[in-house]
């Protein structure tokens, strides 16, 4: 019984290392400093045959710097170094005009109406002219911009541009007229509607040179006719004048604006305004809301005798229906004025003395 459990336990054992996969056989181990086979408690050197070659490995290790991912690139925002709209525009906003390189020591006034009513502290600058200056060349230039003009304002969103001045004041209007026309002012004036009429009547009134007859409505008097030629106007005369449009339109109201404008330049000039320039500046700068000092004034009292003696110098000019494209605004319904850049520069150009 004893040899049947035994012959029992060889057949297992043979079955079972007959399912045992085979090994390639090993270099064989050396022995050292008289241990190994005589002593199984010494260290085991393996012999590497000289001929064994390597395995090579099945994939190359990838490069740490390779596993960084490539960074997506920002896309530079239309306005680039201006600020961004903080109000979500109707439209697209245009890209910045380029910087106009103007003529060494030509300067740029921004002349101001404002539409304030006494009652009322909000305004609107529905008189905006940009009046050019230069000693050098012995001119000056005033360029008229429509009210209406639907331009991005930074750091706030598309809108009218004569919504700059009240939204951020002079630096934010300087900034609006750098993005959109390439031009930025050097300094301001802005005026309301009562210190307009008063300088003028403390003038003793001024003489129109009107272009062209217009009637519209005026308060107080119905319908209202001014002629064309030589009209001598009283404060109140002269703002129904500039600011009339129902029968006309924002166009025709700029070139009378500069009409006004003219007249009284040539007024302050006949009364004998360059050798009292410091006492009108005193008397007139508390009507008008304004950067300027005397001193940025008399580098061009001897341009100003030179114009009133050659009137031929003063350039006008106007952004007018040419230059822009009427348009609905989608979220409003406003009524506004697109501006046509490359035509607005062309025009500028001419007037700054741009090549």
């Amino acid at each position: 019984m004893p040899n049947r459990k035994l012959r029992l336990i060889l057949a297992s054992l043979f079955i079972l290392a007959c399912q045992i996969p085979s090994v390639p056989s090993l270099p064989a181990l050396s022995t050292g400093s008289g241990q190994g086979a005589d002593n199984p408690q010494g260290p085991a050197t393996l012999i590497v045959p000289a001929d064994l070659n390597a395995t090579p490995t099945p994939f190359l290790p990838l490069d740490p710097t390779a596993l960084a991912l490539t960074p997506t690139p920002i896309p530079t925002p239309p306005w680039r170094n201006f600020p961004g709209p903080s109000v979500p525009p109707s439209i697209a906003v245009p890209p910045p005009v380029p910087l106009l390189v103007q003529p060494v020591g030509q300067v740029s006034f921004l002349l101001l109406g404002s539409d304030q009513r006494p009652e009322d502290g909000g305004y609107r600058t529905d008189t905006i002219l940009l009046v050019t200056l230069n000693a050098k060349l012995g001119t000056a230039s005033i360029t008229s911009f429509p009210r209406d003009l639907y331009v991005y304002i930074p750091g706030w969103t598309m809108q009218r541009i004569n919504t700059a001045q009240p939204h951020g004041g002079f630096p934010i209007m300087q900034d609006t007229f750098e993005y959109n026309f390439g031009v930025r002012p050097d300094h301001y004036a802005l005026i309301n509607f009562w210190s307009f009429t008063q300088v003028i009547d403390s003038l003793g009134g001024i003489d129109v040179n009107v272009a062209q007859p217009l009637t519209d409505h005026r308060d107080k008097h119905g319908d209202y006719t001014v002629n064309a030629g030589n009209v001598h106007m009283d404060g109140e005369t002269a703002l129904w004048y500039v600011r009339s449009r129902s029968s006309t339109s924002d166009f025709d109201r700029a070139r009378r604006q500069q009409e006004v404008l003219l007249a009284i330049f040539f007024r302050l000039i006949s009364i004998n305004g360059i050798t009292r320039a410091p006492e009108l500046y005193d008397l007139y700068k508390n009507n008008a809301e304004t950067d300027l000092i005397f001193s940025d004034l008399t580098p061009f009292l001897a341009l100003a005798s030179q114009l009133a003696n050659d009137p031929s110098l003063i350039h006008t000019y106007a952004i007018g229906p040419a230059e822009v494209s009427p348009f609905t605004v989608p979220d409003s319904g406003a009524a506004v004025l697109l501006p046509d850049y490359d035509l607005i520069t062309a025009l500028l150009k001419q007037a700054l003395h741009v090549p």
